[in-house]
């Protein structure tokens, strides 16, 4: 049987749409929904779509603080059915942050069973925990029932949820929240809730006050990690009035000592959103590398607490310089951003500052003081309606019942009779006959007083913007005081002070194992390190047309210190040298080195030497070595030269006699007096040249006399009295150096 292919209907009419229109369109509206209902919390209740409808879900499960509680499957299924069409485990895991007390500063959600830890392990299945909600949660949503927001459909249209909670609690700040939208993210840490509350109480005082003047109370984060915040109050002002920063959290620390002067190091709190598992592997991993020589052991002790125990190395360690490599190299220091990006009224994306987000909720809560104010006042107008109906049946009550037994339409017949309204009849109509006892009069008019007395004042404060902000400060006070200091909940955990100073050269050293190292330079500026004093070099390879230049004795940890013929010295880390059985790296990768400048000369920077320098044209000076240490790659200018002049020597100050040579072979002996020192110049002229330039330099000392070293190696000296005839003053021209001076006009002296 063969088959009737029918071709597909052509559609009455086909739009073309340009591509770039079609994906500008669909991307905008992906942006836009990920923006409003995904990634920003509202800066009135501080939460986020998918929070506020597990907590709405939970009180339709009428999961109240003290109630028993409920499988997170139900909870879970019915915000996913009801309000939420997304995946059941991204509300799962919603719900599980909500419940961690090393997440959330205040848990909204009071979780029974395995709901992860600190560690990072998963939380158990959601069949097998059960939830309820916090005090927190049941301020968030005080007054929903009122009246006290707006509802909107939900997704399917067959039922209602919030827009936004009536937000009785900061929670925006004191809970903080982390998202990352289209094109825009938000970061915003927890806060404490008193402190939180105390600066919103200044704000109902001073509307006008700005966020520098709110720091009096809120010093800043407060996580449920605990931790020391080692920010300046500059840098934390400056991050609270623009609403972008980040804050500096390291782990709290206590040293305790063991027997015979061995210690340890206890850390107790760690920072926020670290892992603590992940943090010690990362440690242990850094010891394997040999990254933190001070550090020799670490384990965990942790229970319910914290408690990772960290050993020295050896017992002479200092301990503040331990925890300082710790702290550089790994996430017992971390860096938390701030970045108040929230949605203002709920649809407009805005980095505020601190002043601006407390008082969007302030407005929030006096607009929902309104609206359950007159929600209450349509409740008492009603039942007091309804009680003046009452008071009239009471009164005639054997006419009531004659007229309802009597009448066909008694409704109608009622109004008629004793001029009531159609609510009055109805209330009448509706009452039980139980309910014939009760009515008495008096009680009937002592709940009248009672509600006109609260209608009043009702009225009062919907008549007053003053009448309402004092409401508002009352409603904020008592979550002052449910949450103060005092509590166990509200005690400040995090705290603030200085990151304590430390030598730079000491921190650098403790990054680095101290093992002895032999620092080869070719003939063409590469540079390597071999491990150990190697005294035999001549095994040594080197690249093509490249040979041995020179070589010394150094440590891992030492610095090096380059001087070079633009009269710039150069630092180096012998750490970051190359290592190996390779060629090296050519000095100039280490250093911001000219092309047209060369080294003069490369030793180990031990501090406090002097050193004197000197130029081809024959002027230098004494230095001081510490002067000479830059801390960039691009060196520091000591020896002022103008190409083609050049920095052409540099010798190690040891003795009070200068002796110069230069290029047309005279030798002069002068003072060392006679030169300043500087820590920057040109200098003075050591010697004076009809052709050519200064070719080498020494310093020695008189008594000792003079020594140089020929191109053999051998050794020899002259006293002053063999030099006599070449000792003169500084800036002369000299004479022709002693028998037996090496032709390469050098004195052959190397700084060690």
């Amino acid at each position: 049987m063969v088959k009737r292919i029918v071709p597909p209907e052509e559609p009455a009419e086909i739009h073309e749409v340009p591509l770039r229109e079609a994906l500008e369109e669909r991307y905008l509206a992906y942006a836009l929904s990920t923006i409003m209902h995904r990634a920003l919390p509202d800066a009135r209740d501080g939460l986020k779509p998918v929070h506020r409808r597990i907590l709405y879900g939970m009180r339709l499960l009428r999961l109240d603080p003290g109630t028993a509680f409920k499988k997170s499957a139900k909870i879970v299924g019915d915000v996913m059915g009801s309000f939420h069409p997304h995946g059941d485990q991204a509300i799962y895991d919603a719900m599980v942050r909500l419940a961690q007390d090393f997440s959330s500063r205040y848990p909204l959600v009071d979780g029974q069973g395995n709901f992860g830890n600190i560690d990072g392990d998963n939380p158990a299945a959601y069949r097998y925990t059960e939830a309820r909600m916090t005090d927190v949660a049941r301020l968030l949503l005080e007054g929903i029932d009122e009246d006290g927001v707006e509802f909107r459909a939900n997704y399917d249209g067959q039922s209602k949820e919030p827009v936004v909670l009536p937000g009785g609690f900061p929670n925006l700040l004191a809970n903080g929240a982390q998202g990352i939208a289209v094109g825009m993210a938000t970061s915003i840490p927890p806060h404490n809730a008193a402190e939180l509350c105390d600066a919103a109480l200044h704000l109902i005082e001073k509307p006008d006050a700005k966020s520098r003047a709110l720091l009096k109370w809120v010093r800043g984060p407060d996580f449920p990690t605990g931790g020391i915040c080692v920010d300046s109050k500059q840098a934390i002002a400056e991050a609270y009035t623009t609403g972008r920063g980040s804050f500096r959290v390291r782990a709290r620390w206590q040293q305790e000592e063991g027997a015979r002067g061995t210690w340890v190091v206890v850390v107790t709190e760690i920072p926020f959103l670290v892992q603590k598992s992940r943090l010690i592997e990362k440690i242990a991993e850094l010891q394997d590398q040999k990254k933190l020589p001070l550090v020799g052991d670490i384990r965990d002790e942790s229970a319910e607490d914290v408690r990772i125990v960290i050993e020295p190395k050896s017992k002479n360690v200092d301990p503040a310089l331990m925890m300082e490599s710790l702290f550089r190299l790994t996430e017992l220091e971390n860096k938390i951003p701030l970045n108040l990006n929230v949605l203002i009224k709920g649809r407009i994306p805005k980095v505020v500052g601190l002043a601006e987000a407390l008082r969007e909720w302030l407005d929030h809560l006096r607009d929902v003081l309104i609206r359950r104010s007159n929600y209450r006042k349509a409740q008492i107008e009603h039942r007091l309606e309804v009680l003046g109906g009452f008071l009239i049946a009471y009164l005639n009550i054997d006419k009531v019942i004659k007229i309802i037994r009597t009448e066909d339409e008694p409704k109608p017949a009622l109004m008629k009779e004793f001029k009531l309204t159609e609510v009055q009849a109805e209330a009448i109509l509706n009452m039980r006959l139980r309910s014939l006892r009760k009515l008495e009069e008096m009680e009937i008019r002592t709940e009248d007083k009672n509600l006109r007395g609260e209608l009043k004042g009702i009225n009062a404060v919907l008549a007053s913007e003053a009448e309402q902000w004092k409401k508002v400060g009352e409603q904020v006070g008592k979550v002052r005081d449910m949450f103060g200091p005092k509590t166990p909940l509200g005690k400040r955990r995090t705290t603030f002070a200085d990151a304590p100073e430390h030598d730079l050269a000491a921190i650098e050293e403790a990054f680095v194992e101290r093992e002895p190292v032999t620092v080869v330079v070719s003939d063409k500026g590469w540079i390597r390190t071999m491990k150990g004093h190697v005294e035999d070099l001549s095994g040594l390879a080197f690249k093509q047309d490249d040979k041995l230049g020179f070589a010394f004795f150094a440590e891992t940890t030492s610095k090096l210190l380059l001087f070079a013929t633009n009269g710039k010295f150069y630092s180096l880390d012998v750490a970051k040298l190359p290592g190996g059985r390779g060629h090296g790296e050519p000095i100039r990768l280490f250093i911001d080195l000219e092309q047209e400048a060369a080294p003069v000369a490369l030793f180990v920077h031990k501090g406090g030497r002097k050193f004197l320098v000197a130029s081809h044209e024959g002027q230098g000076f004494v230095v001081n070595e510490d002067d000479c240490v830059g801390t960039t790659k691009k060196g520091k200018q000591v020896l002022n030269v103008d190409m083609p002049n050049e920095a052409r020597a540099i010798t190690e100050v040891l003795g009070d006699t200068v002796a110069v040579i230069g290029e047309n072979r005279k030798m002069l002996v002068f003072p060392l007096d006679q030169v300043p020192e500087m820590a920057r110049g040109r200098g003075v002229r050591l010697q004076k040249y009809k052709d050519g330039g200064l070719s080498d330099v020494a310093v020695f000392d008189a008594k000792a006399g003079l020594t140089w070293k020929d191109s053999a190696g051998r050794e020899f000296s002259a006293t002053m009295k063999e030099l006599a005839e070449w000792q003169g003053t500084r800036a002369d021209a000299g004479r022709l150096p002693p028998k037996g001076f090496p032709k390469s006009n050098k004195f052959g002296k190397v700084i060690g």
